[in-house]
């Protein structure tokens, strides 16, 4: 008889570029460890960006931008995940790529501009009266019904709802009684009702049911503190492109078109400036009342190069609002043409206006040591055994090549040793890759020697 064990169905994560990347990996002093939180090297970058860490929390930095320049492979991405990372998850983080505005469907400011507002997070939090328990009792009270005929509605719903410091026995509409009804509500389990809505919500059974029988399934909570009746804070966080959305579609009613309207799938509409005031309007209202408080998070733009004059000038006014979130550019590129401009030269593609109000970092390239401590981080992350003098031939190869180079001959080199009955990638493995495959340094060469043989 052949048992097989079920594999859960739950999505592995994949590994990307950047998984390795948890944090800048700096101390309490805000200087840079040498090998830390999946960081190797580039310290002057990374105590840098612990600065602008730092900006942000303290809400210094609304409304400037920050530019990460250096050659390609020198951890541009990194280090903007790296500072996404260590601002936390609650700060909203919007990666984009500068080619990404270039859209059939919207204008290139609209697809700017709706990043800034996945950019900028709103946290709402509100008072609600609640009554919370463990449910003692549950009984529905009947009349006749008022229409006339055989049948019996509920008229009102008692509760009884018990907390560690009392119980109270509440007389409930019978709307509530439906709500407990789909919520599959029983005695002993926890529930909270909004005094205000009446809405209900189930929270799981409780603890003292837990040793009943054995089943993983049940959820057990504790028996609720304090009084049945309370007041509770409620923190919300959305992003202003979330406010957007909501209120840009229409909720429809029952007539057969917006039936249809939600059947069939809307395609990408801009939403319009004047929503956005009004909602600018009602979001600056809440903030002035203390009902919400404004989290500027990040909009990280890699190969920014990539946008024209007209995004530039458009990001020069968008970063001057009151609204904006704290901007991230990232390029590879020297002096070249700015996008959208006959013959204007400028370093890094961007207008010097807008280069004036930023502040620059420098990635350097990585040296053999900080190589060799990369490729092994990456192959713990892959999960991929190597012998130790491999790293230091594959840091010698990415030195003459690039990082990236280096890093992905990992992966080739394991299926080759797996081939060869191997556990550990050796030297032989990553030198037959390395012959197998070019990299763009060699490949160049290869087009200049032999470049009548190739289509012009």
């Amino acid at each position: 008889m052949k048992i097989e064990e079920v594999k859960s169905t739950t999505k592995t994560q994949r590994i990307a570029a950047h998984t390795h990347v948890k944090g800048l990996g700096l101390n309490e002093n805000g200087t840079a460890i040498p090998i830390a939180a999946g960081l190797v090297g580039q310290e002057a970058g990374r105590e840098a960006a612990g600065v602008i860490v730092e900006l942000i929390k303290a809400k210094k930095m609304a409304g400037r931008a920050v530019l990460l320049a250096g050659p390609p492979g020198t951890g541009k991405t990194a280090l903007a995940l790296a500072i996404a990372q260590d601002l936390g998850n609650k700060v909203p983080f919007c990666p984009m790529v500068g080619s990404e505005v270039y859209s059939s469907e919207i204008k290139k400011t609209e697809v700017l501009m709706e990043n800034f507002r996945r950019a900028i997070g709103l946290r709402i939090k509100e008072i609600k009266e609640v009554y919370e328990g463990e449910v003692t009792e549950m009984t529905p009270v009947e009349t006749e019904n008022p229409f006339g005929g055989y049948g019996k509605t509920v008229s009102h719903v008692i509760i009884g709802l018990k907390t560690i410091k009392g119980t109270k026995q509440l007389k409930l509409d019978p709307s509530i009684y439906e709500s407990l009804q789909k919520e599959k509500v029983q005695i002993g389990d926890v529930i909270y009702i909004e005094a205000n809505t009446g809405a209900v919500k189930r929270q799981g059974r409780s603890d003292t049911f837990a040793t009943e029988y054995d089943l993983e399934a049940e959820q057990y909570v504790p028996l609720p503190k304090g009084e049945v009746h309370k007041k509770k804070e409620i923190v919300q966080d959305v992003t202003l492109h979330d406010l957007d959305v909501a209120n840009a579609r229409p909720q429809g009613g029952q007539d057969i078109m917006s039936m249809m309207g939600q059947l069939i799938k809307p395609k990408k509409t801009e939403i319009t400036d004047k929503l956005r005031k009004e909602i600018n309007k009602v979001v600056n209202k809440y903030i002035d009342q203390g009902i919400a408080e404004l989290v500027p998070g990040v909009l990280f733009i890699d190969e920014v190069h990539m946008l024209d004059i007209e995004c530039f000038t458009y990001l020069h006014r968008a970063l001057e609002s009151s609204l904006a979130p704290i901007v991230i550019f990232a390029t590879n590129r020297g002096r070249c043409t700015i996008k959208g401009t006959e013959d204007i030269q400028s370093p890094h593609g961007m207008p010097l206006d807008l280069l004036d109000r930023i502040m620059i970092i420098r990635t350097l390239p990585y040296r053999i040591e900080d190589m060799i401590q990369i490729i092994k981080i990456r192959a713990h992350t892959e999960g991929i055994p190597i012998e130790d003098d491999c790293l230091q031939l594959l840091a010698e190869i990415g030195d003459k090549t690039t990082l990236r180079y280096a890093v992905q001959l990992l992966t080739p080199s394991s299926i080759l040793a797996r081939i060869n009955g191997k556990d550990k990638i050796n030297k032989e493995e990553i030198e037959e890759c390395n012959d197998l495959f070019f990299d763009a340094k060699s490949s160049a060469k290869l087009l200049q020697e032999e470049e009548d043989k190739y289509l012009k």
